[in-house]
């Protein structure tokens, strides 16, 4: 039986009242108000309380459970454990810790991970259920063991296909429907299935990848390295300084802007384990180097390629910790207003600029926002062989202007 006043909510599984122990079946035989989603009301039909089904919101519930409270003895049925992802701590919050009781079941993910034999205290457990996509996808993207909590809208094809969009390779999937129930079915494929596919919710998506290999970022490489026309592409010292001022970090996420063959991108990933960079190139011959390098490089991290024009590639983008710009395409003010103020908080801008005319543009555009941004001019010469000899021949100057998020 409940406690007097107090407000009970009760974790149940697809199997109906068979889920349920000793003591929360109690609390609901002894229930007056029995409230929750017509699924799980459903699976009371004899009970004699009245029903409330949770169709409205949850402000017009509060407001409900408050007027309850002392009068009626009340209860909410909630899928698995109301405390993961559930209605829980949102009921707690409106009505006070002392004025409620939650009794939690066996929840979705513990099953899965449970029917699939694997350990799941390393797991990411996301949801996407009536939330967003992109945070969930932004979050899911650098773990090796990934639980996602789905709905009718992201469903286990849309998350999976959001995935591979995000880079992630084409992994071992899992999708479980009905978990504990009479209609319970499991999937087992990859991704790729995975989004090829329709599913029955409620469901449950775990995805296994493979563990990372273990390789030592690299740093520093030559032109010669990558695949480049004409000499465009930035050069090893200037891009030893630009990835110094980006601060790429693990798990993190990194815009680059004009990507150009990628030589930048590629040096990022390497060093963020467990994280993304976008390369955005409109260029279809640089975006074709691009890949190619990228396909050279396999095993350093996640590049999403992106051919595109920028500002208006980089809407749909999540949101960065970095930013880096090697092009513009006579749009950099467009670009440097988005980019900034994508940025998350602490998040690093760098930009390479060739020349002191848009070196002006960059600085003038900056304080008008109040904004004093650190300007480095980088002026390399490298050895060259001349009879025997060595001279230094210069490199063209380039200018690193870096902004910091507040």
């Amino acid at each position: 039986m409940s406690r007097p006043g107090v407000l009970s909510i009760v974790g149940i599984g697809d199997d109906g009242a068979a889920s349920l122990g000793p003591r929360a079946t109690a609390i609901v035989q002894d229930a007056e108000v029995l409230c929750g989603g017509r699924r799980h009301l459903a699976m009371f039909p004899e009970h004699p309380a009245e029903r409330v089904p949770i169709t409205g919101g949850l402000e017009p519930l509060a407001q409900r459970l408050r007027s309850e409270l002392g009068q009626r003895r009340v209860v909410v049925l909630a899928s698995g454990d109301p405390g993961f992802y559930g209605i829980g701590p949102l009921l707690v919050e409106r009505l006070g810790r002392e004025q409620v009781e939650i009794v939690p079941n066996v929840g979705a993910v513990a099953l899965a991970f449970a029917r699939l034999g694997e350990s799941w205290q390393d797991a990411s457990v996301v949801s996407a259920h009536g939330r967003p996509l992109d945070p969930a996808i932004h979050q899911a993207r650098g773990a090796r063991k990934l639980a996602i909590l789905t709905d009718e809208s992201n469903t286990p094809s849309v998350v999976a296909r959001a995935l591979l969009d995000a880079g992630l390779e084409d992994a071992s999937a899992h999708v479980f429907e009905h978990l504990g129930g009479r209609s319970e079915r499991r999937f087992d494929g990859r991704l790729s299935e995975v989004a090829a596919r329709t599913f029955c919710p409620p469901n449950v998506l775990i995805v296994l990848r493979e563990p990372l290999a273990e390789h030592a970022p690299v740093f520093g490489r030559t032109e010669a390295e990558f695949l480049h026309r004409g000499g465009l592409i930035t050069k090893a010292e200037v891009r030893a300084v630009s990835l110094s001022k980006l601060r790429p970090r693990a798990g993190g996420t990194l815009w680059d802007v004009g990507a150009g063959c990628g030589s930048v991108a590629i040096e990022a990933a390497g060093l963020m384990p467990g994280g993304a960079v976008y390369a955005i190139e409109r260029s279809s011959e640089q975006v074709e180097l691009l890949r190619r390098n990228v396909a050279a490089a396999s095993g350093h991290g996640t590049i999403v390629m992106i051919q595109g024009e920028a500002p208006a590639a980089l809407a749909a983008l999540p949101e960065p910790d970095a930013v880096f710009v090697g092009g513009s395409g006579g749009e950099l003010e467009a670009i440097l207003g988005l980019a900034y103020d994508r940025l998350r908080p602490g998040g690093r801008l760098v930009v390479n600029l060739a020349t002191v005319e848009r070196l002006a543009t960059c600085l003038a555009w900056a304080r008008r926002r109040g904004m004093s941004p650190e300007v480095v001019q980088l002026a390399v010469s490298r050895g060259k062989d001349i009879l025997g000899l060595t001279r230094l021949q210069a490199e063209n100057p380039v200018f690193v202007v870096t902004l910091e998020r507040a």
